[in-house]
């Protein structure tokens, strides 16, 4: 089947079923764009039928009714969204991983350019359309505003730049030809050439810092035939870090902080502060966490996580500072240097 023809009995399944009217078949030809290509009634009604028995054969329920406001003669089409819905399917593990990657790639491309069309000719005449996307376009959806840009960049073959923040800290701006991206723990990587160090990297999509930017022309670069995207993630990205961190939280503060908690007290040594048991999993990231919060949050153990804290706090406090009035580290210098 070609592409033009899959393209066309997909937008027609989405005219078919984004609405539970009927809908006459001048109605259909006017929202499917690729009607637009026949150039009599007689050559749309040859090519109309023809598409919905090729969709009945494929199990997608098209069925034929009247609705009261037309008379008899005047059919209409829509698909049973009843019959279309799949049954209950229990899946493993695996398979739900799989599921999951491939709905979040289909939720950033969304419903693409004729599509999208379709469903506002539809609404331009006066067709009441589901919002659900017409049950073809998942909802899950990743935290990573950087996952998009890249996703098509890779597609394009075309490098990018982007300001990346490394787990120590430091700040910088990379040139990168994307290969793939790749998702692992939960987590979203991009893996590609870096022009700057000519050798092969990792970059978590959570520690790009910019708007991601195209750099010169599409088709630009080959991927290796032979690159094993997780491979090269677990030979750069670091074991997830299962120790348990104490860190002191003024009460009332923190949200975010807190949902990482696996336990949570009122502390008996620091009145006005919470006690919090918090896994690891990226200590960098928790340090930045951390810090973030200035004199809120305290990391009182494991030592190098504490250690971390107090670096990216004088840091921070450093930055402030320079070139400008003395400023008050009372607070911040009380968080950082409490004995644990």
């Amino acid at each position: 089947m070609s592409s033009r023809r899959t393209e066309r009995l997909l937008n027609l399944v989405i005219c078919l079923a984004a609405t539970r009217r009927w809908l006459t078949k001048e109605q259909i030809r006017a929202a499917v764009p690729q009607y637009a290509d026949c150039d009599t009634t007689e050559a749309f009604d040859r090519m109309f039928e023809r598409d919905k028995e090729d969709l009945r054969d494929l199990g997608i329920p098209v069925v034929t009714g009247t609705d009261e406001r037309w008379f008899d003669d005047e059919p209409g089409y829509r698909i049973d969204r009843d019959d279309y819905a799949l049954p209950p399917i229990e899946l493993d593990a695996q398979e739900l991983a799989v599921v999951g990657l491939a709905s979040r790639v289909w939720q950033q491309a969304g419903l693409a350019g004729p599509a999208a069309r379709a469903l506002t000719k539809l609404t331009a005449l006066g067709v009441d359309t589901d919002d659900d996307g017409a049950g073809l376009e998942p909802r899950i959806r990743t935290a990573e505003p950087a996952f998009g840009p890249l996703y098509a960049a890779t597609r394009d073959r075309q490098a990018v730049t982007f300001s990346y923040r490394k787990p120590n800290g430091e700040l910088g701006v990379r040139e990168l030809e994307p290969w793939a991206v790749a998702s692992r723990g939960g987590r979203w990587y991009l893996i590609g050439r870096d022009r700057g160090r000519d050798a092969a990297r990792v970059f978590r999509l959570s520690r790009i810092e910019s708007d991601v930017k195209r750099r010169g022309r599409t088709g630009a670069y080959e991927i290796p035939d032979d690159l094993d995207a997780q491979a090269m993630i677990g030979k750069h990205v670091p074991p997830v870090d299962d120790r348990i961190a104490t860190v002191l939280l003024r009460s009332g503060r923190g949200a975010g902080l807190r949902r990482l908690a696996v336990a949570s007290i009122p502390s008996t040594e620091r009145p006005g502060f919470d006690e919090l048991q918090i896994k690891i999993g990226d200590a960098g990231m928790l340090a930045q966490t951390i810090a973030g919060h200035g004199p809120d949050a305290i990391a009182v153990q494991p030592a190098d996580l504490r250690g971390e804290v107090i670096r990216r706090l004088k840091g921070a406090l450093a930055a402030q500072s320079e070139g400008t009035e003395p400023v008050d580290v009372s607070g911040l210098g009380e968080a950082a240097v409490r004995p644990a």
